[in-house]
Formats: structure tokens, C-alpha cells, sequence
């Protein structure tokens, strides 16, 4: 019990990070779809909808990082990880957005080939790809801060952020 127990507080320890990140980038992208809304009466409430987004996307990252070929340039430019990254967590979040869609026109049509020609007539495709577009810049922010964290340290980037520029000079130099 105890190692299964390990094993969890670890997984919540990962999922922290990125599920924190997504939470405030959903929520605000929520906030200020509702903003825009409201300007037609329509008032909406996606406070819940966005934060289990967040933690689906957060899953979808750190199953991602288990796959063996994640960190492929670890020697190369910053830019190499954060593209590879990047591409990567678009082609999982794809694939979780397309199976959910999915699932739901199944329980709706009963069967894969009346669900998939019902999907692809129903969704509103430019809604699908807008937010594809959001979390592609999301990813591209969350991976640029990582990859700096892995190669300046979590205490260095603490230092950077939260103290003074006169103390950075004194450390850095």
C-alpha cells in the first residue's frame, strides 16, 4: 500500500505544475469568452467546463513525459524541446478532443460509422480549431517555461521572479 500510495502523491506532485498553468489560461480564456457574450445576451457559466480542461490537459501531459522519446534534444538549442514539445502535447490533445467528441456522438448513434459521419457534420469545426490554435500557444508558453526551469533550475527561476534585479546581479555575476 504504501508504494501505490508513493506512487500517487508523486503523480498529484507532477500534475500540479501543469494543471496550475492550464487552470488560470482556461479560466481566463473562459472569462473572457463570457465578456464577449454578454455583449449579446448570452451569459454563460464554464468556470466547471474549463477547470476539468485543465486537468484533462494536464493528464494528457504527463502522459505524455512518460513516453521515452519526449526529451529528444536535451543537448540542442531550448527551441528544439519546446517545438518537439509542443507538437507532441497538440497531437495528444487532438486526439483527446476528436475521441471525446467522439464517445459522445457514439452513445448518441449507437454505432462508430453513424457516430463519425453525424461528428463530422456537427461539430462546429472552426470552434474545434480555435481552440486547437489557444492551446497550441498555451503549450508553446508551458514547454518555454519548463525547458527553462530544466536548464536555469526551479531555485534560479524562484530567484528570477520573485526578487529584487539588484539581488539577480549580485548571484548571477
Amino acid at each position: 500500500m504504501s508504494k501505490a500510495l508513493s506512487k500517487l502523491k508523486h503523480e498529484i506532485k507532477e500534475a500540479i505544475p501543469p494543471a496550475t498553468f492550464f487552470f488560470v489560461a482556461f479560466q481566463l480564456i473562459a472569462f473572457t469568452d463570457s465578456l464577449m457574450l454578454k455583449q449579446y445576451g448570452i451569459s454563460v457559466s464554464t468556470f466547471v467546463t474549463a477547470t476539468v480542461g485543465a486537468l484533462i490537459v494536464a493528464k494528457v501531459v504527463l502522459i505524455a513525459d512518460m513516453m521515452p522519446f519526449m526529451n529528444r534534444f536535451p543537448e540542442k538549442p531550448l527551441i528544439y524541446n519546446i517545438a518537439w514539445k509542443t507538437a507532441i502535447y497538440m497531437i495528444g490533445a487532438i486526439l483527446v478532443r476528436f475521441i471525446e467528441h467522439l464517445i459522445d456522438f457514439i452513445r448518441e448513434y449507437g454505432n462508430l460509422s453513424d457516430a463519425i459521419g453525424n461528428m463530422l457534420d456537427k461539430v462546429v469545426w472552426p470552434h474545434f480549431w480555435a481552440v486547437q490554435i489557444w492551446l497550441a500557444v498555451l503549450f508553446s508558453m508551458y514547454c518555454a517555461l519548463r525547458e527553462l526551469t530544466r536548464v536555469l533550475g526551479g531555485d534560479r527561476i524562484r530567484r528570477l521572479f520573485f526578487t529584487s534585479p539588484a539581488f539577480h546581479m549580485d548571484r548571477d555575476e
